[in-house]
């Protein structure tokens, strides 16, 4: 079973992405703020991580950065689901590192198909 870490200071957010992963028969481990996820990802060792951008303690970006630079961790995709719609957000956020980058409101069907696509064989890893 493939685990996903769902890391979003929004309790409503975590909730219905957790609900549609679990659907499809995901394990799934949350964290609400950037510290408890990077915590989280070590004990876990998720398959894939998606990562609110603006969380409390460290952001997204802080979180992705300690990560990349953990050798047991660095080659998890990533994917930012955050509020930050404008283009040069995804922008930055793709150079950055994300895997993917997906914007809330997330729809269910958009969020199984990005979630299938990251964790298949040969998906960009960053």
């Amino acid at each position: 079973m493939k685990r996903v870490l769902v890391a979003d200071d929004d309790p409503v957010s975590r909730g219905l992405i957790r609900d549609a992963l679990r659907s499809l028969s995901y394990e799934v481990v949350e964290a609400s703020d950037g510290e408890e996820a990077l915590l989280k990802m070590a004990e876990a060792r998720p398959d894939l991580i998606l990562l609110d951008i603006e969380m409390p303690l460290l952001d997204g970006y802080g979180v992705l950065q300690r990560m990349r630079a953990d050798p047991i961790l660095s080659h998890v995709p990533v994917a930012a689901i955050t509020a930050q719609a404008l283009p040069a957000d995804r922008e930055k956020g793709l150079a950055r590192g994300f895997s993917a980058y997906l914007t809330k409101p997330i729809g269910v069907a958009a969020l199984r198909t990005e979630v299938r696509h990251l964790l298949s064989p040969g998906a960009p890893r960053r």
